[in-house]
């Protein structure tokens, strides 16, 4: 059974920093694109940031450009996002994703290009 597994939220003041982790199991991605994406309640599902599988290539939401970092180690399976300067608008449930392809593809920010999800984890930045 395929899964990813996010780890790393939590409660955190405005300007601090968290980092989330994503570890598959079931199967490798270390051939495959990854992604984070953020759900605010109430809000659609939004794309946060995205990784081609050597790490060499990301994108990132412009919301979070310049604050947060996508990495990867292909030898754990593993994927983080490295969260610098919160805001209480960066608060919602943080999902990381896989795509079938090895690189960000055309529509890297689309939700529908990622077959493959984890159940989130709760980031909350007070001010």
């Amino acid at each position: 059974q395929v899964q990813l597994l996010e780890s790393g939220g939590g409660l955190v003041q405005a300007g601090g920093s968290l980092r989330l982790s994503c570890a598959a199991s079931g199967r490798t991605f270390s051939r495959n694109a990854r992604g984070w994406f953020r759900q605010a309640p109430g809000n659609e599902r939004e794309f946060v940031a995205a990784v081609d599988w050597s790490g060499a290539i990301t994108y990132y939401a412009d919301s979070v450009k310049g604050r947060f970092t996508i990495s990867r180690d292909n030898t754990k399976n593993t994927v983080y996002l490295q969260m610098n300067s919160l805001k209480p608008e960066d608060t919602a449930v943080y999902h990381c994703a896989a795509r079938n392809s090895v690189g960000v593809g055309a529509t890297p920010r689309l939700t529908t290009s990622y077959p493959y999800w984890g159940q989130g984890t709760q980031v909350t930045v007070s001010s």
